[in-house]
């Protein structure tokens, strides 16, 4: 008798719920982790599968736990974690993802089975299916952000922290920024519209196109030829930030993985850039966003410490700074879901420790008369505000020019967007004169 045909879609349900173990229980990033896990599923469409469930399931993972908490018997322990990891793949994909009910419902049982977990498919088919009966549980953003995290953002951000919490557990959209070295973005937009993909027009970005709904990068007409890259709306803003002359020599001190100095570089291709970054590998990512857009061949590229100048600065004073500083990355939670699980306050004491060198180390090589632009992708005041103001204060030839209100509310001597605002990520920027 020949058996019955197992349920399709397993594998890549399966594939999550061990990316999710690995990042939940074991300390271990996302992006790491997706990295081993996608190439090793043979279909594009079950690696995009896999990836989306990952991000969505970490996103909503505080309502999941709550319907955990509220409908088993006694808590999942410790040998339980894939299963744990399971359970929240198959509420990510009935919610928000809306997958097919049915489907998504057998996928994740026979995925259990995958897991080695043959006596738990029956639980886990039980609980899809009472989420879907009875809904999941609204639950508190502010829950997913540690105690010591959330209790500075509300500090920091009063009655608007709950906003951050929860724009940060929703799905931001998709937005593109228009190579005009190669096409117009009306053009451009018009080969979205040919290729049956709607696309909307931000008029406060010249560059940017805002999508709807994510779709895979192979998909977007012209993106292998550079065309077009994938960049959020906040970091397009960094250019703006600027006002260059033809040929100004330019660095950019923390580059990878390269979209900033690659988006100066389509504004002017005259710019004398050089790109830096501490991780010769990362600085990889720069020169192949660079190749693949055409641009740059004659920008520096330098694997170095930007703190520490005396080791690779030749002495010529660069016309613009762009600092975009390692942070607490809380204003990307909705793009980088893990930073919430993996973010020490240990950790803020050394970044904040580190933006400071960075500056005092940065700020000679700027030419008098010229500006250095201190961005991060944080909505922490300590590593904004209150870090430029202090640089002010012990920088006598230093003062701040004002940004106009296109760059988000006043945060003393610069700019800040919260997630969500706009369909912007968090971000902070801040425009510095020498005397």
């Amino acid at each position: 008798m020949m058996a019955a045909p197992r349920p399709t879609g397993a594998a890549p349900r399966a594939a999550a719920a061990r990316v999710l173990d690995a990042v939940l229980h074991r300390g271990r990033s996302l992006k790491a982790e997706l990295s081993t896990a996608l190439p090793a599923l043979p279909d594009a469409r079950d690696r995009a599968l896999a990836e989306a469930i990952c991000f969505a399931a970490l996103r909503g993972l505080a309502r999941y736990d709550a319907a955990l908490a509220a409908w088993l018997a006694k808590p999942l322990g410790r040998r339980d974690a894939d299963l744990r990891a399971l359970l929240i793949v198959g509420f990510a994909q009935l919610d928000p993802m809306r997958l097919p009910a049915h489907a998504a419902v057998a996928a994740t049982v026979e995925a259990a089975r995958a897991l080695g977990r043959h006596h738990q498919a029956g639980l886990v088919n039980a609980l899809l299916r009472r989420a879907l009966r009875d809904g999941l549980p609204e639950g508190d953003a502010r829950i997913a952000w540690p105690a010591w995290l959330r209790t500075r953002i509300e500090a920091d951000w009063g009655e608007d922290a709950d906003a951050v919490f929860v724009e940060s557990a929703r799905e931001p959209p998709l937005w593109l920024r228009v190579n005009p070295r190669q096409v117009t973005r009306d053009a451009y937009r018009a080969r979205l519209a040919e290729a049956g993909i709607d696309a909307e027009i931000d008029d406060m970005l010249p560059d940017a196109l805002r999508l709807p709904e994510s779709i895979a990068v192979a998909a977007l007409p012209g993106f292998a030829d550079g065309a077009v890259s994938v960049q959020d709306a906040a970091a397009q803003r960094v250019a703006d930030a600027f006002a260059l002359t033809s040929g100004a020599r330019v660095l950019d001190a923390c580059a990878a993985p390269g979209g900033k100095t690659a988006h100066l570089l389509e504004r002017d291709a005259s710019l004398r850039m050089t790109a830096l970054d501490v991780d010769a590998r990362r600085l990889d990512r720069v020169r192949d966003t660079l190749a693949r857009l055409q641009l740059g061949a004659d920008a520096q590229l330098l694997a170095a410490d930007a703190a520490a100048p005396d080791a690779w600065w030749d002495g010529a004073p660069f016309d613009a700074v762009l600092i975009d500083a390692p942070c607490s990355a809380t204003g990307i939670v909705r793009r980088q879901p893990d930073v919430l699980l993996h973010r020490r306050e240990s950790d803020l004491a050394a970044l904040l420790a580190l933006q400071a060198r960075l500056l005092d180390a940065l700020w000679p090589t700027l030419a008098s008369g010229g500006v250095l632009v201190y961005t991060t992708c944080s909505v922490l005041a300590a590593e904004n505000a209150a870090q430029v103001d202090a640089f002010l204060a012990r920088t006598t030839d230093a003062h701040a020019e004002a940004l106009p209100e296109t760059f988000g509310r006043q945060a003393g001597a610069g700019r800040q967007r919260l997630p969500g605002e706009r369909g912007h990520d968090g971000f902070f920027y801040a425009r510095l004169r020498k005397r």
